[in-house]
């Protein structure tokens, strides 16, 4: 597999809020996806619609992709202010995203967005109707394409183990922490005295790395550091290389 070819890509929606709140919202923003697809000719390898967010497992260029994503932003945020008499923006800033160079990782990520259901206590990965579980098995739409990774995983009753077992890997936004994220923000009020970390972004840069370092004294991982701040991942590495 070609390293730029796939992609694992996040939205959400701004500041927590809602993308769909019943049924026809996800069946628009699947349809908006499906046709979108189809005019980029960027593959969906995997999907998972959430309340507020969308996790996808992309293989494309990457301008197809960032063409992909700028049309269903346009398309769906002007369905659902519409829809829900709102103005402003509905997504929180530019998507997430990051490239899946291997594919031990392209599993894993595929595995993760799966489950993505039961890691929120909704349902088991097979029962939620809003991700691309169900048509692993017959014929499914054309902007899907499951080739790959059923070279790699082989029938359904192979795909379901897989699905069904724990995942060993981080991936983008996702590991197993010792704490959660409200575990995090409540150590940044209680050791910081302030009210978010993004506080942290209005300091001076000695500040803002004395900041860091306590966080990660208190046990706060990078990745929820990164999170929470909005601090680049490259400082917080390079302030937590200086205290090692």
């Amino acid at each position: 597999m070609r390293d730029s070819d796939y992609m694992h890509v996040i939205v959400r929606g701004i500041g927590k809020q809602l993308l769909s709140e019943e049924p026809n919202d996800y069946r628009h923003y699947l349809n908006r996806l499906e046709r979108y697809c189809l005019q980029t000719k960027v593959k969906v390898i995997a999907y998972c619609l959430m309340e507020n967010h969308v996790h996808l497992l992309l293989n494309g260029k990457s301008s197809a992709v960032a063409l992909l994503m700028k049309k269903i932003g346009v398309s769906y945020s002007a369905y659902f202010n519409r829809k829900c008499d709102r103005v402003g923006h509905l997504f929180q800033d530019r998507y997430l995203s990051e490239p899946v160079e291997n594919e031990k990782y392209l599993l894993t990520v595929f595995r993760y967005i799966l489950q993505n259901p039961q890691n929120a206590g909704i349902c088991q990965a097979s029962g939620y109707p809003w991700s691309s579980y169900p048509f692993y098995e017959g014929t499914n739409p054309e902007f899907i394409d499951f080739s790959v990774i059923k070279l790699l995983l082989g029938d359904q009753e192979c795909f379901e183990k897989f699905v069904s077992c724990g995942s060993e890997i981080s991936c983008l936004e996702y590991e197993k922490n010792r704490h959660d994220d409200e575990w995090a923000k409540n150590e940044i009020r209680t050791c910081l005295g302030i009210p978010a970390g993004t506080k942290i972004q209005g300091y001076s840069r000695a500040e803002r790395d004395f900041a860091i370092a306590k966080l990660i004294e208190r046990g706060l991982s990078i990745r929820q550091i990164e999170r929470l701040t909005g601090i680049s991942r490259g400082v917080i590495q390079r302030v937590g290389k200086r205290k090692t």
